[in-house]
């Protein structure tokens, strides 16, 4: 995602078969705080949905995401339910 100046945040993925393994998640120091992170999770949430994948929630940002959005759970890989 690019935030205008330049700057740049970010989900890590490794996608194997159906499932998607989000690994990290990064904002810039100077834009942490105000709800990149959140906004961004959403959206790859939202597009691992639209493509029917399953997700592995491995960067602890996103697994509390999930945790906090139980709209979310339905994507879980076996083993990952909240």
């Amino acid at each position: 995602m690019e935030l205008g100046d330049g700057s740049v945040a970010f989900v890590e993925y490794v996608l194997k078969g159906d499932k998607v393994y989000l690994t990290h998640t990064e904002v810039p120091k100077s834009h942490q705080g105000k709800g990149i992170a959140s906004q961004l999770v959403g959206q790859t949430l939202a597009m691992i949905k639209s493509e029917s994948k399953t997700l592995v929630p491995l960067c602890s940002y996103v697994s509390k995401y999930v945790s906090n959005h139980p709209e979310w759970h339905s994507l879980l890989s076996d083993g990952y339910q909240m």
